[in-house]
């Protein structure tokens, strides 16, 4: 039976991920929902069992163990909703993120602008951009329908011309696709996906839409400066739904539990991110979502309610993690080890671990390399993410990562690291923020599910947001940036709290400094920056007082510079990463 709840008690969440496969079930209790318990089990997508299905199943098997929630009728079925003897959930969500990234060809009318567009709302998916045409290309009808014929993707985004502008330029564009669609069997049709000028609709669908899986949503590019990918992004989920239960046995089944509502895991992820930013929103700082998953590195960016999506298969800890030499250089991943690692030895770990993604690291070597290979997807994703920030977003500097409180992290490489200390060096190293901001752990990795969950239990979202047992305060950071050199003072901080004595520290250039402040305790910083140094108080030099709370690892000051810089001798640069990690662990309780 398919959900039709807009709010519910009981809600299960389902998570199809490229290495495992999770069940979790979210009820209320004593007037609030609570994170009960949950099922995990290896995806069953691959060779043998082929059908995803089987591993929800066995999830739910683990689940019923733990919780003695019964979910199925004598029928088979799964009970929505619930009855009043406690069989079955009112609520059935689902996240995917399994699969192959979609191949997917951008078409629009100019290369730097609408067909850019396409290429960007792509990349809001699990997708691979595999070619851009437009109408500079120099490429003909024929030329562009042999490569869609030679390319056969999954998906065609469409762009092209703002409204009330061009219309025969992208008519023109789209005979190649109609050709395509024609000249394929039926089940190897591409999806269309038309977002261009919304005056053209009718006229693309009687143009394709005979031929073609034809989808339409709003326009990517309401003006030449403009550009809205928001509005397009159900329309692409929906998308992925209907491509990935063609690729995938056993996604019908899941479909059918939650109304034909799954969402692509980031999706629902960026979800909680823009919500948690909406509820912020009287601040100039944004809020950063970074979930570091076998299937992809992504990357949310709220502004005010206005979310940046970026999804880096390319940045995936799993099979695709070869591709991350093809972005960096060897030694890029080198420099983050604590340990001495030979880079033949490195790579053999990243062919092996992308052959068998659910392997763990059995020795402290293969643990710093897995975490080192974190640090740089998060470094990598990040670096592309900040190129896409509106130019007003407030920060320290052009180039470095601006404002954000907090920073939601979530994926099993963080949140199952041995100490919490390792899971804030992974962080720290690879995004490195600026300004003041709280470093939060989503430790059962469910902020997908949060967002997924919203459109049928509105409350789910805040009462285990709020919950410390779902998320963790691992400690507020203050960085402080600005030129000088090494070991001259650049900021002093007095800190004062009610159960505690106060304390004065000077901060040196190149120092990480840990401030102990217990758990849920608050304090208050008193900063004065020297030289200029920006500390986020709105200015080159300028001091003040912030309010803190205590964290896991209380309250760290990241004076290292920003971009860090590490020492090229390899001996003293492991040294410094062990020094930091002995820091970092210094401050909790």
């Amino acid at each position: 039976m398919a959900t039709s709840l807009i709010d519910a008690d009981s809600v299960l969440a389902i998570e199809i991920g490229t290495v495992s496969t999770r069940v979790i079930l979210f009820d209320v209790v004593e007037g609030h929902y609570r994170f009960l318990g949950q099922g995990s089990v290896s995806t069953t997508s691959s060779a043998p069992i082929n059908d995803v299905s089987v591993g929800v199943k066995a999830a739910l098997d683990q689940l019923h163990d733990i919780t003695g929630r019964v979910l199925f009728g004598a029928n088979g079925q799964m009970v929505i909703p619930s009855q009043p003897n406690g069989l079955g959930v009112d609520a059935c969500v689902a996240t995917v993120s399994v699969g192959a990234p979609l191949k997917v060809v951008a078409i629009g009318l100019l290369e730097d602008i609408s067909a850019e567009s396409a290429k960007n709302l792509a990349s809001t998916t699990y997708a691979r951009v595999v070619d851009i045409m437009h109408i500079n290309d120099r490429r003909g009808t024929v030329e562009r329908l042999d490569t869609l014929l030679q390319l056969r993707p999954d998906l065609i985004v469409v762009a092209g011309g703002i409204e009330g502008g061009a219309k025969g330029s992208v008519i023109n564009l789209l005979e190649a696709v109609g050709l395509a669609c024609y000249l394929l069997p039926k089940d190897e049709r591409p999806e269309v996906l038309y977002a261009g000028n919304s005056a053209l609709a009718d006229q693309v669908q009687s143009s394709i839409g005979s031929l073609a899986n034809l989808h339409v949503a709003p326009n990517v590019r309401q003006s030449y400066e403009s550009e809205q990918l928001t509005p397009s992004q159900p329309a692409l989920a929906q998308i992925f739904r209907q491509i990935r239960s063609r690729q995938l046995r056993g996604i019908e089944d899941v479909d059918l539990w939650t109304g034909n509502h799954s969402l692509p895991a980031a999706t629902a992820f960026g979800r909680t991110i823009r919500f948690i930013s909406k509820e912020s929103a009287q601040t100039r700082r944004g809020v950063l979502g970074v979930d570091v998953g076998a299937s992809a590195t992504t990357i949310a960016s709220a502004f005010s309610g206005d979310l940046i999506l970026s999804i880096y298969p390319e940045l995936g800890l799993g099979e695709n993690l070869p591709e991350i030499l093809d972005l960096c250089p060897v030694s890029d991943i080198l420099r983050w080890l604590p340990v001495d690692v030979a880079e033949p030895d490195l790579r053999n770990y990243i062919y092996n671990k992308a052959s068998y993604p659910n392997s763990l690291p059995v020795t402290p070597d293969e643990l710093a390399i897995e975490q080192a290979l974190a640090c740089q997807a998060i470094h990598l994703a990040v670096r592309q993410a900040i190129k896409t920030y509106p130019a007003n977003v407030a920060g320290s500097a052009p180039g470095l990562l601006p404002w954000f409180e907090p920073i939601i992290a979530s994926g099993s490489v963080l949140t199952k690291a041995p100490t919490y200390a390792q899971a804030l060096m992974m962080l720290l190293n690879g995004l490195q923020p600026t300004g003041v901001t709280t470093i939060v752990l989503d430790r059962n990795n469910i902020a997908a599910s949060l967002g997924a969950a919203a459109s049928v239990a509105p409350l789910l979202s805040i009462h285990c947001l709020e919950d410390a047992t779902n998320f963790v305060n691992l400690c507020t950071i203050i960085s402080a940036v600005g030129k000088a050199a090494p070991g001259i003072p650049v900021l002093r901080v007095r800190m004062t709290s009610e159960n505690s004595p106060e304390s004065v520290l000077e901060v040196k250039h190149g120092s990480l400094v840990a401030i102990k402040l217990p758990i849920g305790q608050v304090g208050r910083l008193h900063l004065t920056p020297l030289h200029r140094f920006d500390v986020g108080m709105e200015g080159l030099g300028r001091g003040g007082t912030v309010k803190v709370t205590g964290g896991a690892l209380g309250v760290i000051i990241d004076a290292r510079g920003r971009p860090l810089r590490l020492p090229a001798e390899p001996a003293r640069r492991r040294e410094l990463l062990k020094n930091w990690l002995e820091i970092a662990s210094s401050g909790g309780h």
